[in-house]
C-alpha cells in the first residue's frame, strides 16, 4: 500500500467512518456496513491506528533524511513481533498479590520508493 493512502486509511478509523476488517478473532464482533461480504466482522481500533500513524509519519520523516520521494513511497513489509514481558503486581486479599506480565510489541515498518 502507498503511504498516503495507508495514513488516510488509519486516519479514517480514528475518525471511526472506516471500520477494520477482523478476520480472524470475530465471534462476537458486530458487523461492519463498510466491510464486504467475505470480511463482515470488524471494529474500530483508534487507540492502535493512532500508533500506527505515528509510525508512518516517522517513516515518512526518515525517507525525507534519506532524499526519497514520499510520494511514490510504498509500504513493502509490515510485522510486529513479541517484546519483552513488562512485571506488574495485583494486590489480592489477606495481603497478597498476583503476577501480570504486560507484553510489549515491536512493529516493523519497510518503505521502497517505486519507480
Amino acid at each position: 500500500m502507498k503511504l498516503s493512502d495507508a495514513k488516510r486509511l488509519l486516519e479514517r478509523v480514528i475518525e471511526l467512518k472506516q471500520a477494520v476488517a477482523y478476520r480472524r478473532f470475530h465471534k462476537e464482533v458486530p458487523h461492519r456496513r463498510q466491510l464486504n461480504e467475505h470480511f463482515y466482522a470488524g471494529r474500530f481500533p483508534q487507540k492502535a491506528a493512532g500508533r500506527l500513524f505515528k509510525l508512518l509519519e516517522e517513516l515518512e520523516a526518515n525517507a525525507e533524511y534519506r532524499n526519497l520521494d514520499t510520494e511514490r513511497l510504498k509500504i513493502i513489509h509490515a510485522a510486529a513481533q513479541r517484546g519483552t514481558k513488562v512485571p506488574r503486581r495485583n494486590p489480592r486479599a489477606f495481603g497478597r498479590s498476583d503476577l501480570l506480565q504486560g507484553t510489549m510489541t515491536h512493529i516493523e515498518l519497510v518503505g521502497y520508493e517505486l519507480e
